[in-house]
C-alpha cells in the first residue's frame, strides 16, 4: 500500500506537524541521537524516522483516528498505533532543572477533553477533562514545565502543587491568574468586602499584572492549535505525553521567531519590575 503523505516531500511537513522543515529536521537529529533510530528485535520498522516522526506529529496536529491516518503513510493501523506508542514518549519536553536569578515564569492551567474516564472529570466546559500546568517563561514565552494531569474538577490552586509544577520551578518568581490565592504566586489585588474600588496604585498593578499575563494565553492558544488537545482519545498517559511532545514542538516553531516577536510589545522586564515595586 502506498502512502501520501512523506516527510521527503518538504511540502507535507509544515501542514503536518505545525514545524518548519528545517526545525522538523532538528526534531528527528535529536530523536535519532536519543536512539529512536536503532536496530530492534524482530520486524523492522515500517517506515524511516523521518516519516515515523511525521506521522506521530500529524496525529497530533489533526487528530484523526488510526484507520484515518495509517492509509495516508501506506501502513496498517496496528503499524500506527507501534509507532505512536513507541515515538511519543520520546518527544516528551523535558522539564527545565535550573533557573536564572531573574528567570519570571507565568504559570496557567488548561483543560484538555479526554475520552478515557479514568484520568477524567467533568469539569467547568461540561466534559469530561484533565487538568494540565504550563508555565513559561515570561521572556522567551517557551514552555518549561509542564505539569502531570489531574481530574478536570480539580482547581488550579491545589493543581499547582499536587500536579508537580509547583516543586519544579522551585521558588522562582512565577506569575499566576486570581484562581491560585494563597500559593505564593503573584496574583492580581482583589477588593476586600466592603470595598467598593481599589486604590488607583493596585489597579494599576492589575493593569501591568493583565499584561505580562497575557502571554502564557497566548502560549496555550497556539499550543491547541494540535487537535489532539481539543478531543483527545488516547488512554492512560497517552494525553501527557501528547501533552509533553507539543510543548517540545511548541519551542521549536517558536525559537526560530524569537528575535523578531517582541517588537512593538511592551518588554515584560519593566512590567516584571513594576508589579514587584507595587506589592
Amino acid at each position: 500500500m502506498a502512502g501520501v503523505i512523506t516527510a521527503s516531500e518538504p511540502s507535507w511537513i509544515a501542514p503536518f506537524s505545525g514545524l518548519s522543515p528545517r526545525a522538523f529536521g532538528k526534531l528527528v537529529t535529536v530523536l535519532r541521537r536519543a536512539g529512536a533510530d536503532t536496530a530492534r528485535k524482530g520486524r523492522p520498522w515500517s517506515l524511516p524516522l523521518e516519516d515515523r516522526t511525521l506521522l506521530v506529529a500529524a496525529y497530533w496536529r489533526t487528530n484523526p483516528t488510526m484507520r484515518q491516518l495509517a492509509p495516508l503513510f501506506g501502513i496498517s493501523k496496528s503499524a500506527a498505533d507501534r509507532i505512536i506508542d513507541n515515538l511519543g514518549p520520546m518527544l516528551a519536553l523535558q522539564p527545565r532543572k535550573r533557573f536564572a536569578k531573574d528567570t519570571v515564569l507565568i504559570v496557567d492551567g488548561t483543560l484538555v477533553p479526554t475520552r478515557d474516564h479514568t484520568v477524567a472529570e467533568r469539569s467547568k466546559n461540561y466534559r469530561y477533562s484533565t487538568n494540565h500546568q504550563v508555565v513559561i517563561d515570561a521572556d522567551t514565552r517557551l514552555v518549561v514545565v509542564v505539569g502531570r494531569p489531574l481530574a478536570g474538577n480539580r482547581n488550579d490552586c491545589k493543581a499547582w502543587e499536587e500536579s508537580g509544577a509547583k516543586a519544579a520551578v522551585s521558588g522562582t518568581t512565577t506569575i499566576a491568574d486570581g484562581g491560585y490565592p494563597g500559593t505564593g504566586l503573584v496574583i492580581p489585588n482583589r477588593r476586600k468586602r466592603g470595598q467598593s474600588e481599589l486604590p488607583d496604585w493596585k489597579e494599576e498593578h492589575n493593569k501591568s499584572h493583565k499584561q505580562v499575563r497575557a502571554r502564557v494565553e497566548h502560549v496555550l492558544a497556539r499550543m491547541k492549535t494540535w487537535k489532539i488537545l481539543r478531543d483527545c482519545r488516547l488512554k492512560g498517559d497517552g494525553v501527557h505525553q501528547a501533552m509533553l511532545g507539543i510543548a517540545r514542538m511548541h519551542n521549536l516553531a517558536l525559537a526560530g521567531s524569537i528575535s523578531g516577536s517582541h517588537r512593538g510589545q511592551p518588554c515584560p522586564r519593566r512590567l516584571v519590575d513594576h508589579l514587584r515595586d507595587s506589592s
